[in-house]
């Protein structure tokens, strides 16, 4: 049996361009918003929109392979 298909996954949910941070270099800065259920994983950092974006997803698919294998007993039931 499939389990896969009703198990939650992390998606990139925003990405936006925002002010440099405080002490940070570079002027180029943008937000991401990653999302799972009700859990939300927020990271900055400085590149093109697709450059965040594309670091943004990467971060999600790791998340997503890292909730199964060993983590299934962290599982909601």
């Amino acid at each position: 049996m499939d389990t896969n298909s009703d198990k939650q996954m992390y998606k990139v949910v925003a990405v936006k361009k925002i002010a440099t941070p405080e002490g940070m270099p570079g002027d180029n800065w943008h937000r991401y918003l990653i999302r799972c259920d009700k859990s939300e994983i927020e990271g900055m950092k400085p590149g093109t929109l697709s450059s965040v974006t594309q670091h943004a997803e990467s971060v999600a698919e790791d998340l997503n392979a890292r909730s199964g294998g060993a983590w299934t007993a962290r599982k909601r039931v």
